[in-house]
């Protein structure tokens, strides 16, 4: 019997032993309601981008990256239901209503018309909605002045570096007096940069000159009329009129005058430059929100909406002598990338 005794003491001395130098394989992580295992539980995340054009593609991308870093890898312990409303309202709040159905454990929603669906949509469910390149949260009724949520929603801004960006165009163009914006009218992020643009034109020395578009329709039209009034064309985070941006690019060309972007891919698709986002970081940034919110670490009705805050130059060499445009050296210097080709595939 001792003996027996002392066998079984030293067994589990042992076993005691093993587990405190590693013996054990399964991290805990905390839910905030309870305690599940990374290997142990998959989580459903429901990705919805409202258009189709780089800047989104990118913020998507990046809240992936964000995800895994946070330790939700996709294959591993994350399941992604992804869907592209292709810029129709009605499409987005199908794809939200089916994540709903499918019990996804978060939803991320690109773009600002899929934020407002995505909130509307859900506040009758516990999902939490984590959205990403909103330019003015609050302007889109998603949070307060403060920054706080209205609901079960919080996530990442894009604000435009506007006044950088009126300082980039005056230091190419000198002689420039008029800009051109094309802008639909339905979105809210859209009035919202107009509005801060007109505000500070002047103190550069320009005036500018909006066309307001409904559809992808008016915009051959609504671009012809534009290039004929101004010297340039500075463009938003428009989804319509970036997902037609090859259209305003042909029509600026035509006429002779640059058309400026917001961010890195309006630049490879033949914008002359931009001080503009990276939007790969922002969805990053929104990714390890998401990571959080899963881990149970936050709740997203508590946590405040962020904002990416640095600007960088853009430049395409090719647009530029095209144009017959020499781009100052020290913008091209500070620049955080050059191009010298048109990418007319993506």
């Amino acid at each position: 019997m001792k003996k027996s005794i002392a066998t079984l003491l030293i067994t589990t001395m042992m076993a005691m032993m093993a587990t405190g130098c590693g013996g054990s394989t399964t991290s805990t992580v905390s839910t905030g309601q309870k305690s599940e295992s990374n290997s142990s539980k998959t989580y459903t995340v429901g990705i919805a981008q409202f258009a189709v054009h780089g800047s989104l593609d990118n913020c998507r991308e990046g809240f992936l990256k964000g995800l895994e870093e946070e330790g939700f890898k996709e294959g591993e312990n994350l399941e992604v239901l992804y869907e592209n409303a292709n810029g129709e309202s009605a499409t987005g709040a199908q794809i939200i209503n089916n994540f709903v159905s499918k019990k996804a454990d978060l939803v991320c929603a690109i773009a600002t018309p899929m934020a407002q669906t995505a909130y509307s949509t859900t506040k009758n469910s516990d999902i939490p909605v984590i959205y990403t390149a909103v330019t003015d949260p609050v302007l889109a009724q998603l949070a307060t002045e403060d920054k706080k949520p209205v609901g079960n929603i919080t996530g990442t801004g894009d604000k435009l570096p506007i006044e950088e960006q009126l300082k980039m165009i005056r230091s190419i163009l000198p002689e420039a007096k008029k800009i051109g914006i094309m802008y639909s009218t339905s979105e809210v992020n859209s009035t919202s940069a107009i509005a801060e643009y007109k505000e500070l034109a002047t103190q550069y020395g320009f005036e500018i000159v909006e066309s307001g578009i409904s559809t992808t329709a008016d915009i051959p039209l609504a671009a012809d009329n534009l290039v004929k009034k101004v010297d340039c064309i500075t463009n938003l985070t428009d989804n319509t009129v970036v997902s037609s941006l090859p259209v305003i690019l042909d029509k600026a060309k035509k006429a002779g005058i640059p058309v400026f972007g917001s961010e890195v891919e309006q630049v490879k698709k033949g914008c002359l430059s931009a001080m503009g986002l990276d939007y790969v970081e922002l969805g990053k940034q929104t990714g390890k929100m998401a990571g959080k919110v899963l881990k149970g670490e936050a709740k997203a009705s508590d946590m405040p909406y962020e904002v990416i805050e640095k600007a960088s130059f853009y430049g395409n060499t090719k647009v530029a002598n095209e144009l017959g445009i020499t781009l100052p050296e020290d913008l091209v210097k500070s620049a955080t990338e050059m191009f010298d080709t048109i990418d007319t595939l993506s």
